[in-house]
């Protein structure tokens, strides 16, 4: 058991798991939000669109949470295992492994030319 666990877990692997957390606050930003929108608005009508803005934020919260406690509840704590499970998929429904380009950040190459006024120009 890494560090990590153990210290969510307890020294002894007893105690809540890291996941229940996570699904903990979403819900509690779930409800929070509904009862925000059904509440509706009281108050200064310049703060109206605050108030919108900050419920639609627990809405959104609420989902992000939501997946981030899937994900460690099945499993995946790093990039690599959902890398992992993909490639086991594709390799699962019988397609060919994804050809790796050497360069991914950027399929453009612009050449800049300095102009004799000092200006650049690109290519």
């Amino acid at each position: 058991m890494d560090a990590d666990r153990s210290s969510r877990a307890g020294e002894d692997g007893h105690g809540i798991p890291g996941w229940w957390w996570w699904a903990l606050a979403s819900c509690t930003q779930f409800v929070w939000g509904t009862s925000s929108y059904r509440k509706g608005y009281a108050g200064d009508s310049r703060l109206m669109p605050f108030k919108a803005f900050a419920v639609a934020s627990l809405f959104v919260g609420s989902a992000a949470s939501a997946s981030v406690a899937a994900l460690q509840a099945s499993g995946f704590h790093k990039v690599e295992d959902l890398i992992e499970m993909g490639t086991n998929v594709r390799t699962g429904l019988g397609i060919p492994p994804r050809a790796r380009e050497e360069s991914q950040s950027c399929r453009h190459s612009f050449t800049s030319v300095e102009e004799a006024d000092g200006s650049l120009s690109f290519e």
